[in-house]
Formats: structure tokens, C-alpha cells, sequence
């Protein structure tokens, strides 16, 4: 049985009500954290991401002795204190540098993470491109290129594709404003090449989409880049467990009338309905049951004209026979 929290007062019962399971749930909040030992280019794209998932973001500042793999219950409190689903957490250690590791929890639980080496050599911040940025709080357009990301089989690369849908997402809306389309972000991984040592890295770009005119209806659209940029290698995965995923996805039943199947409106406003039937058997056919159509009468009836026949060709033979006697 779980423990039920009784609020004590009005204040109390706004907060668990807050924290209940909702049919749909709030935008989901990105902790940003680091370890003890972290370099300060890790801590600058810890920055750079932070900048990008505002204002459904919060970063810490302070070390945190915390090691994902081995021990994430330090994690899950964080998670709980700060109603946090997303962290990100970065460390530097001589066996694995620039570590930036991706964690997604699931009622304050983990449910899976995947550790990311940030490439030093290539890494770019955003103030170094030095250009318009977008506006905050705007909703990004996502792009994944490279067959690693749409393989069959759950793998480190799908896993990181759907930990960046997460991540980027924001906030869900139903309508879009085409104005507010300003930037797009492109998630690249080649194929993997025989004899190559190591796996595909995965490239992080940020492009400034730019209208200009054309001289017809339609503008010309370009892109720039805005920034971050960023290479990684994946390192250390860990699979999220298949009843806790099954229990994630599940969705709450609504209370919306359910579409009836083969049931259409016309422009006009007329209601059309599709019947699908199987082959038909006439000879089954059920039909209204008079006694004119019984298959008991018509055997009677036959039955009686026999008989009747019968009865005929019995005279008729000895006046066959007197007359032939006379003749």
C-alpha cells in the first residue's frame, strides 16, 4: 500500500495536488547540475543547453558528489525536491572527459540515461558566433539525419534521439504561429564504416532561419548558424526497464466520444453510414412464412398429383385391352 499524505491546510493541498498524476501533465522541467570534478568547457555547454531549454530550465552551480551509474539516488531526490523529469548532469575524470550524461525519471524513479564525451577540439559556444539570437521561450524545429537514429532496434542512438526530442520539445501547443519558427536544430550521425574504430559521433548544430525577399508570394528562407556546436561520443547506456517504460507510456483514458467507425458527414450536413456484409446465400434467405410457401405443402401437393396419375393410367389400361379384344 502506498503512503497517502493527508494536507493539513489549503497550502499543503495545492502542493499534493500538484505533484498528482494529471490526464495531461505539466511541461516537463530540465535540471541542469555538476559533479565535483567538472571542466569548464563541459560547464559551458551545461550553459549553452540551459540557454536553449529556457525558461523550462533550472541550473545549480554547486558541486554535487553524485555518480549517475553507480549510485543515483542523489538523483532521484533532486528530482523529487525540484519536480524536475529531465536532468543533465556533467563531470570531468581522467577515464571519461567532458561527460555530459542525459538522465529521464519517471514518477522521481530513473528511467534511463545515456552519457554523452563532449570533443573539445570542435566544441563552440554560443557567444563565440557572434550573430542575432532567437527569442526565448520559442518552440525549435528538430531535425534527425542518419540511419543510426531509425534503426529497428532500440539502440544508443534511438535512445538519443529520444532523449533530444525531450529535451528540445517544450512546451506542447496546438496551434503555431509561423513567426515564431526562428531556429532549428539538427542532430546528425553517419553510418558506421567497416574498419573504423569506435561508433559514429553525433553532431549538435544551431541554425538561425532567416526570410528574405524573393520577389514572389513566398520568401526566401536561409539559415545561419547560431550556435552551440557540439560532437559527442556515446559512452555508457543504461536501457530503460520494460515494465517501467510500459507504465510511462500508458495514457489516461478520455472522456471524449469516441469516433464511430464507417459513420461520415458530407459538406452538406447528411450523416452517411458504410455497411460492409458478406456474400449472400438466397437460398437462406429468411422470408415471411406463409403456407403457400412451405416445402411441406408443395411435397403434399406432389405427392397428390402421383397418385392422381397413378390412379389414370390404371383405367385407362382395360379399355386399351376391350378394344383391342374387338378388334
Amino acid at each position: 500500500m502506498l503512503r497517502q499524505i493527508k494536507p493539513r491546510n489549503a497550502r499543503s493541498k495545492r502542493a499534493v495536488d500538484k505533484k498528482a498524476p494529471k490526464a495531461i501533465e505539466n511541461p516537463k522541467t530540465a535540471l541542469i547540475l555538476r559533479g565535483t570534478t567538472c571542466s569548464q568547457i563541459t560547464q559551458d555547454a551545461l550553459t549553452d543547453l540551459y540557454q536553449l531549454r529556457i525558461p523550462l530550465a533550472k541550473k545549480f552551480t554547486k558541486k554535487n558528489d553524485i555518480h549517475p551509474f553507480e549510485d543515483p539516488s542523489s538523483l532521484e531526490f533532486f528530482s523529487e525536491k525540484n519536480d524536475a523529469s529531465i536532468l543533465l548532469f556533467g563531470s570531468t575524470s581522467k577515464k571519461r572527459p567532458h561527460a555530459i550524461t542525459g538522465i529521464r525519471t519517471f514518477g522521481h524513479k530513473i528511467l534511463d540515461m545515456i552519457e554523452l564525451y563532449l570533443d573539445p577540439t570542435t566544441f563552440r559556444t554560443l557567444a563565440q558566433f557572434k550573430n542575432k539570437k532567437c527569442a526565448v521561450g520559442l518552440k525549435p524545429l528538430i531535425v534527425f539525419s542518419g540511419t543510426p537514429f531509425e534503426g529497428p532496434v532500440s539502440n544508443e542512438y534511438t535512445l538519443a534521439k529520444s532523449f533530444f526530442t525531450d529535451f528540445f520539445k517544450g512546451e506542447p501547443s496546438d496551434k503555431i504561429d509561423v513567426e515564431g519558427l526562428q531556429y532549428i536544430i539538427s542532430i546528425s550521425a553517419r553510418d558506421s564504416v567497416d574498419g573504423e574504430e569506435g561508433k559514429p559521433k553525433i553532431h549538435l548544430r544551431v541554425y538561425l532561419v532567416k526570410t528574405k525577399r524573393s520577389g514572389g508570394k513566398l520568401p526566401r528562407v536561409e539559415v545561419e548558424e547560431m550556435g552551440p556546436r557540439m560532437d559527442f561520443r556515446v559512452g555508457r547506456v543504461k536501457e530503460a526497464d520494460e515494465s517501467m517504460m510500459k507504465e510511462a507510456l500508458k495514457r489516461a483514458k478520455s472522456s471524449a466520444e469516441r469516433p464511430k467507425k464507417n459513420v461520415s458527414t458530407d459538406i452538406m450536413g447528411d450523416k452517411l453510414g458504410r455497411i460492409h456484409i458478406g456474400k449472400q446465400d438466397l437460398k437462406e434467405l429468411q422470408t415471411r412464412k406463409m403456407k403457400g410457401l412451405k416445402r411441406s405443402r408443395d411435397i403434399q401437393e406432389s405427392e397428390d398429383e402421383l397418385e392422381i396419375d397413378v390412379m389414370s393410367d390404371a383405367e385407362e389400361a382395360p379399355i386399351k385391352a376391350k378394344k383391342v379384344k374387338k378388334a
